[in-house]
């Protein structure tokens, strides 16, 4: 044993003398140790990695290596707590994969991804170490235990049999095979949709080409071709660009085109992921069978709230058939509207709903983003989200200038409680750029813990593609994207809010189907008279939103509630098919979609694309067969909020409930009782139902 610990010191002390000058590895000396991105470049990561993993497989060899018999303090919570080093470098490495990546980046993450697989393997399939956990767990009736060491204990053991502890020595190699292999093609997914995402533009010279679209949006086009020396005006893939572009412009063979793009970005050519797509799907089922689980989406959903494939696939059912009707219903109107209107032909195409359905909102509810947009200008969204989390949890964010961010559009703020205690760092990065993937989300730099009596509070971060300023306006959000800012802020409470010994039961280390709740229960605020009164104001008059615009925002609320639920079930729909395979289908990818699709579409496929092959949540993302989650989240939500409405959005005693029972806990205890001890009864799917008027009457 000694002989071992004098190896692991000296490896350490290797390590730390190599690395003095690296910024991934030394000490930070910004406030609150945040991370010195000033001083992070491209070659400081693979170094930092390998330093983290060899430290980290000196701990594990540590604890391996103990003489005391295995207890939870010197196996369970030694485990919990290696990797430290590890876990930092990948926080931000990760993370800005995402936000601010390049070739240099995505070549980066090609050399790491073995590494980290290997190391991953290393203390998953480590026999003795899992002897040791196991000798544990066998005893755990008789340890006098707190709740978060309880389940720390049970989700350590499972962790390790979910990952092939029990394995034969060569199924283990097998599986780390699979497993490395696994994450090499998720890696070459998420790049090639990247890629084929900014590999496209379309470049307009002619301002008849213009038509429809509003001020804003030709700006933004304008600013686009700026950006990229060109003249005229430049459509991307990007949402903020692609999603205005659909929804007003007049010229359809153009809408057209830009359509076919975004849902062939990566079927064939270049940046072909129809391949890949198969490969991921056929290695999940081998790993999942070498385990003994008979899909993919049985071993994903044991430990979830839904537990297994059949009560997933039942809910989605029981969502989906009486939504069905609500959107063809829809559709079918949208298409008379739009024959009334000049439309000629019997059939909406997938490039004509967007814009027709926008023109058939306006007339019903004299509402449009251009209408809305004035009256949502970024920086009063944003005062506006601070000061709601403030009346509900006490919270203040106070924007601080001396710590170092990625890019210069990121700000950061301070975030303490009604008590001045330090809760975490947030960083906001608001507007799209090349490097950065698409859509919005929320992560963490580092998690929230409490190490040897010393706790490290988090660092969250926000992540979107908002519409950026132009030379003739701020930025102005759509009421849609006001709402994303409220969803993804949701999950920046949990983590901001995460009390707890351990970092993986803290925060958002909750089960996916739960993850959602305090996400989406935050949408609801966006469409409150109450909260919208106290900010929305014209950003050029300052003129307070009419109440008749409030009116026609909560009387829309619903537009196309049955299509827009039908949509989301189709996602969580075909996450399943492809997960709930034994065996990869003779049909290619498209024509698997095509063929899955088929009985819940509601609008006509187009031949030769496909979203299975940029669907980067199950694909690239930790939502595999688990994108059902969404709406399961959404039933918590609207069962949720419906205590707020009872008691008022704004009541302190029902948002103490939530802070305690949800938000602080993470997944501290089983996650079903959590939610029942804040709400008093189980979740009910029909608060859902009635909330998006999906009811008969």
């Amino acid at each position: 044993m000694r002989n071992r610990m004098t190896a692991a010191a000296a490896t350490l002390a290797l390590i730390t003398s190599c690395n003095m000058e690296n910024p991934l590895l030394t000490e930070s000396q910004c406030p609150y140790g945040a991370p010195q991105f000033d001083k992070i470049r491209h070659e400081h990561y693979l170094p930092a990695f390998k330093a983290g993993i060899e430290e980290a497989k000196a701990e594990i060899d540590a604890i391996v290596a103990n003489p005391e018999a295995p207890d939870f303090e010197n196996t369970i919570e030694a485990l919990e707590y290696s990797g430290r080093t590890l876990d930092r470098v990948s926080g931000i490495f990760y993370n800005l994969m995402e936000a601010e990546t390049d070739e240099q980046m995505q070549a980066i993450a090609e050399e790491v991804s073995p590494l980290m697989t290997e190391y991953s393997m290393y203390v998953s399939l480590n026999k003795p170490l899992f002897e040791r956990v196991k000798a544990v767990y066998e005893k755990r009736d008789s340890l006098d235990l707190a709740q978060d060491q309880k389940q720390l204990l049970e989700d350590t053991y499972k962790s390790f049999a979910r990952n092939g502890a029990n394995l034969s020595d060569e199924d283990k190699a097998v599986y780390s095979k699979y497993a490395e292999e696994l994450s090499l093609a998720t890696l070459q997914f998420s790049k090639n949709v990247l890629a084929a995402t900014n590999a496209y533009t379309l470049h307009i010279t002619d301002s008849a080409d213009l038509a429809g679209l509003p001020g804003y949006v030709v700006d933004m086009a304008a600013l686009a071709a700026k950006e990229k020396g060109m003249d005229g005006w430049v459509i991307t893939l990007d949402y903020p660009s692609f999603g205005p572009f659909m929804k007003y412009s007049d010229v359809r063979d153009l809408r057209k085109e830009v359509y076919m793009a975004y849902m062939t970005r990566s079927v064939g050519g270049e940046y072909d992921n129809t391949g890949i797509v198969r490969k991921i799907v056929d290695l999940r089922i081998k790993m999942s069978s070498l385990l003994g689980y008979g899909t993919y989406a049985d071993y994903a959903l044991e430990n979830k709230m839904a537990k297994n494939a059949a009560t997933v696939n039942s809910f989605l059912n029981e969502l989906l058939v009486p939504s069905l009707p609500f959107a063809k219903k829809e559709v079918a109107e949208i298409l008379e509207y739009a024959k009334t209107h000049g439309f000629e032909g019997d059939r909406l195409e997938s490039w004509d709903f967007s814009y027709w359905s926008e023109k058939y909102k306006e007339a019903e509810y004299a509402l449009n983003d251009e209408l809305l947009k004035p009256y949502f200008r970024l920086e009063d969204c944003i005062d506006a989200v601070f000061d709601l989390a403030g009346r509900l949890y006490g919270l203040t964010f106070t924007e601080i200038s001396g710590v170092p961010v990625y890019h210069k559009d990121v700000k950061v703020y301070d975030v303490k409680d009604e008590n001045g205690r330090h809760m975490a760092l947030f960083y906001a990065d608001f507007f799209p750029r090349p490097g950065k993937s698409g859509g919005a989300w929320m992560t963490a730099f580092r998690e929230q813990s409490i190490c040897n009596g010393v706790e490290e509070r988090p660092f969250i971060s926000i992540v979107t593609n908002f519409t950026k300023p132009t030379e003739n306006a701020p930025s102005l959000l759509t009421h849609g994207e006001f709402t994303t800012f409220l969803h993804e802020f949701g999950h920046s409470l949990h983590g901001i809010l995460a009390e707890g010994r351990y970092s993986s039961l803290t925060g958002t280390s909750v089960p996916r189907d739960f993850v959602e709740l305090p996400s989406q229960i935050m949408e609801n605020w966006a469409y409150e008279p109450e909260y919208l009164d106290t900010f929305a104001k014209d950003y050029r008059t300052g003129e307070v939103i009419p109440d008749s615009l409030i009116t026609k925002i909560v009387a829309s609320k619903n537009f196309l509630a049955g299509y827009s639920q039908v949509r989301q079930l189709q996602y969580g729909i075909m996450d399943m098919a492809w997960h709930t395979l034994k065996a990869l289908p003779d049909d290619s990818t498209v024509d698997f979609e095509k063929k899955t699709m088929a009985p819940v579409d509601v609008m006509p496929p187009v031949s030769g694309t496909a979203f299975s092959p940029t669907f980067s949540h199950i694909f690239a993302g930790g939502y595999a067969a688990g994108y059902y989650s969404y709406k399961w989240a959404e039933v918590l939500e609207a069962d949720a909020f419906s205590l707020f409405k009872e008691k008022g959005i704004f009541n302190k005693e029902v948002a103490a409930s939530f802070r305690d029972n949800i938000l602080s806990k993470g997944s501290t205890e089983d996650v079903a009782v959590l939610y029942k001890r804040f709400r008093g009864h189980n979740p009910q799917p029909e608060a859902l139902m009635e909330k998006l008027g999906l009811v008969k009457k």
